[in-house]
């Protein structure tokens, strides 16, 4: 598979953490293998893996330690994107080195109402810093949490001034709408839907797939739509979905991810996140867990000893 060919499901991988809140580069390696083993990409350093909880030298240590372990790069697409240009090129360097397939890079975040002449000139900083044609870069539109938008202009700008670097884009903006927009004007772009709510739709208007928080608990739940989004029953499937979903994104979704996966992994760790976000209480994850099964919900099961 090449970097322009990537396409399908992908996580962005939740990061468990230590009693001291130091990464768990083991359970992350076996939990890696298992998203790999449903078929599920990997987006290491995603909003939903914690990144920007995460120290540039934590993120680089574990991409070395995930790609010694054996987990194929070419079925990565790391988060690369920072505050700091200079982060962001050392980050993006180091996963080309590696091999990663792409990487998906937020714009620089801190600063809001930036134009879109500075948000184009931190990019081609970033692009001309790291110097490599085999890099490609999956822009990564979320507004709601980063505030700092990707408009039509912007992307038309880096594509033309990019072209084979900038191939696509992750759009969690939760508005249908735009990522229609997108589609429509640059046929080009392959496009990610940020939830597998719009999955269906992405497939429909011509999109490659989606990079979604739920892929961490239910990768073959949503791979199952991808394969089958031709068929007759994509609209069940997708419905399905949507209720899964739902009973998420109704929590705060990291925490919920985490108590999820530690229910049914039985690894009670999985739980913790860095302050400040907070762990669900013991009455939250019940609830949780019960308004998930009455959708039909089971996770496949995951141990860290398990050889996928």
């Amino acid at each position: 598979m090449s970097s322009q060919d990537i396409s399908g499901v992908i996580a962005p991988v939740i990061t468990p953490f230590r009693p001291d809140l130091s990464i768990d580069a083991e359970h992350s390696i076996a939990y890696c293998r298992w998203l790999l083993s449903q078929n599920c990409g990997l987006a290491v350093f995603g909003t939903n893996s914690e990144a920007n909880s995460l120290a540039l030298s934590e993120r680089l240590d574990l991409l070395e330690k995930l790609v010694e372990a054996g987990i194929d790069p070419e079925r990565m697409m790391p988060g690369t994107g920072c505050c700091s240009i200079v982060e962001t090129a050392e980050l993006t360097t180091r996963a080309v080195q590696l091999g990663c397939n792409a990487v998906l890079m937020l714009p620089p975040f801190y600063y809001k109402t930036v134009s879109d002449d500075g948000l184009f000139a931190a990019y081609a900083e970033v692009i001309e810093r790291v110097g490599d044609e085999r890099l490609k870069i999956y822009l990564y539109h979320i507004p709601p949490v980063a505030q700092v938008p990707i408009s039509i202009g912007l992307t038309e700008r880096l594509l033309k001034a990019y072209p084979g670097t900038v191939v696509g884009m992750k759009d969690s903006s939760g508005d249908w709408s735009n990522t229609q927009a997108m589609l429509e004007a640059f046929p080009e772009l392959r496009m990610f839907v940020g939830s597998e709510a719009f999955l269906l739709a992405g497939m429909r208007a011509g999109g490659v797939g989606c990079i979604s928080a739920s892929a961490n608990i239910n990768p073959d739940g949503i791979d199952a739509l991808y394969r089958n989004w031709q068929t007759d029953g994509a609209d069940d499937l997708q419905e399905s979905l949507n209720r899964i979903r739902q009973a998420m994104q109704s929590r705060p979704m990291i925490p919920a991810l985490k108590a999820v996966a530690a229910h049914y992994t039985g690894h009670a760790g999985w739980s913790r996140v860095r302050p400040p976000l907070m762990a669900l209480s013991d009455n939250e994850t019940a609830s949780l867990i019960s308004e998930l099964e009455k959708t039909g919900f089971k996770m496949a099961v995951y141990t860290k000893g398990t050889d996928y």
